[in-house]
């Protein structure tokens, strides 16, 4: 996480962040209202006063990885040290953590972030503050990034209203709660002067923003605002339902300067059986005319998605047409799940459970699958201009610079490396692909642009 020059008689926190985007942004603005109430962050947690854990608890791989890490980091705990935990793990399991955790100090909800504050000021409050999740934050809400400082996810809207089978999110984060419109450009803004040159919109489903609102706002709306809309820095639309691509949201991304033709769009499965056991409003037909129609609409888009394999009474059959369907290469990135059985889900009750031996086998040729397809689509792009975002020297190699092009979103997508050239750390460069590997691309940065190329829908 971004630490501040830490001060002596400052009181420090340590902040672990484990989970998604949008649960980064939550680890963020913790410390910023810690920041704003006069703590400084440290990257040592033995230093730290409070060690600050935000969990995960969409599957079970993710809940062992934050139990592990509220354990390791117990450790770390002096005598006048607290631990807290906050996020999804403790708001799905209170009295459970409570009870098995007697090294933590305070649990706190997905909708108790504020309360924290309280902790930090000494106050004792008590030791589980979990409720109804309904906390939104606006451009006021203080916050510290802790990405690196040309890029930042921006969340406008909390919570989700669908009922997909296979989902604890609606139980962790409550209904849909989305932020006006003003409130986010006002964020944006402040983003941008800061420096930041790429905005990635985060939300559990950003098509369905502004249905809450009631006030004719939707996603469409909301990137035809001037702030997102018009300016040189890069705008990404991030996890949005195929059902809810429509002409007036593809017009808004057509119009903008800023929007990337980035898709994500998180499918799930493409058998509609599957999908309707799941409680998704998709079909294989309605799937395939959203890609085809982006498609006619965006040529040179990047589509990416996320599958479950092994859902519940997923056959052979059903399997291999997922499989056959991932082959066809519809998709540039992908990104799969074997089905976590979940309590307290629909899904989770339902007969024909695969067991794990499959799930995890079918998972290894869905991915073997798009390595090939990936493979395949980064080589026919050798010789092409592409923009990237030149994020500095790789971990990988002194000698690299590494980058990330437009089609490549922020830790999921593969890297991309410089290998001929120079350019600015936090910059936009235009860059000539020499080589493709199977998910990373190499490149030779250009000194500028040549005349009439452009990034995006034409």
């Amino acid at each position: 996480m971004t630490t501040k020059t830490e001060n002596k008689k400052q009181k420090l926190i340590y902040l672990a962040s484990f989970g998604c985007d949008k649960n980064l942004v939550d680890s963020e603005l913790m410390l910023g209202m810690a920041v704003s109430e006069g703590w400084a962050s440290t990257v040592e947690p033995r230093k730290a006063d409070v060690i600050l854990v935000n969990t995960c608890s969409f599957i079970n791989d993710a809940r062992e990885e934050s139990v592990d890490a509220i354990l390791e980091l117990a450790q770390y705990k002096r005598k006048s040290t607290r631990l807290v935990v906050a996020g999804c793990l403790a708001q799905r399991y209170p009295k459970e953590l409570a009870k098995e955790l007697p090294e933590v100090d305070h649990f706190i909800g997905t909708g108790e972030l504020p309360y924290l504050k309280d902790i930090l000021g000494g106050v004792k409050p008590q030791r589980v503050k979990v409720g109804r999740p309904e906390f939104l934050p606006d451009a006021d809400t203080p916050r510290v990034l802790s990405t690196p400082p040309y890029t930042a996810f921006v969340k406008i809207s909390e919570g989700c209203s669908s009922a997909c089978s296979y989902c604890v999110i609606p139980q962790l984060r409550g209904p849909q709660k989305s932020r006006p419109i003003s409130d986010i450009a006002r964020e944006a803004e402040r983003l941008l002067e800061s420096g930041v040159m790429e905005l990635n919109l985060v939300g559990q489903n950003l098509g369905t923003y502004g249905d809450d609102l009631k006030d004719g706002s939707n996603l469409a709306a909301l990137l035809r605002h001037p702030t997102l809309a018009r300016g040189r820095h890069w705008v990404r639309l991030l996890y949005l339902y195929p059902q809810r691509i429509n002409s007036e949201l593809l017009d808004a991304i057509a119009e903008s300067e800023t929007m990337l033709p980035y898709f994500d769009l998180p499918i799930q499965h493409i058998d509609s059986a599957i999908l309707k056991a799941m409680h998704r409003p998709d079909s294989e037909k309605s799937t395939r005319a959203v890609i085809e129609t982006i498609r006619r609409r965006f040529p040179d888009a990047a589509l990416r998605t996320s599958l479950i394999v092994g859902f519940p009474g997923e056959s052979e059959k059903q399997f291999n047409r997922l499989l056959e369907f991932v082959r066809e290469g519809h998709f540039d990135r992908l990104g799969a799940f074997a089905y976590s059985q979940e309590e307290h889900t629909a899904a989770a009750v339902m007969p024909d459970q695969v067991p794990e031996e499959q799930k995890q086998e079918r998972l290894k040729q869905i991915m073997e699958a798009q390595r090939e397809v990936s493979r395949e689509k980064l080589s026919a792009m050798r010789g092409k201009l592409l923009e990237v975002l030149v994020e500095g020297v790789s971990e990988e190699s002194e000698y690299l610079i590494e980058a990330r092009a437009w089609n490549q979103a922020p830790g999921v997508d593969g890297s991309t490396y410089i290998v001929e050239g120079e350019a600015e750390t936090g910059s936009i460069a235009p860059l000539r692909i020499k080589d493709t590997h199977d998910y990373d691309i190499f490149g030779r940065v250009l000194k500028r642009k040549p005349k009439g190329f452009r990034l995006g829908p034409a």
